[in-house]
């Protein structure tokens, strides 16, 4: 039970260091279409959602910035539970910013590391 619980951890740290290191990469103008290891960019939601409007584009950023850094904030320890709490925090203010069509797609895309829809 302890070694699946370390798995778990694993994957989910993992998880969690490539979406900021692609969320990274890409506001430094590094980051390519799709970005890397699976963490949410704006090229991947467009691609799932259609066309965001330059303001929409704007405020995602900013939420996907204040994700980051609350992230990296996570001591090693507890990074697991808030960390969870965090990308479904972001998540739900992302979601806000979408039209309701937008949000029915978006509501459709795997969230990351589980390939489970919401």
């Amino acid at each position: 039970m302890k070694s699946m619980f370390k798995v778990i951890l694993s994957v989910l740290a993992l998880g969690v260091a490539g979406f900021v290191s692609t969320a990274s990469a890409q506001e430094k103008g590094k980051g390519g279409k799709g970005g890397g290891r699976g963490g949410m960019t704006i090229e991947r939601l467009e691609e799932a959602v259609g066309a965001l409007t330059a303001e929409q584009k704007t405020k995602i950023e900013a939420i996907m910035a204040k994700q980051r850094e609350a992230l990296q904030a996570i001591p090693q320890e507890e990074r697991m539970e808030k960390g969870r709490e965090i990308m479904t925090k972001g998540r739900a203010d992302i979601r806000a910013v979408l039209t309701a069509e937008q949000q029915k797609k978006f509501d459709e895309m795997p969230q990351g590391g589980r390939g489970k829809k919401q």
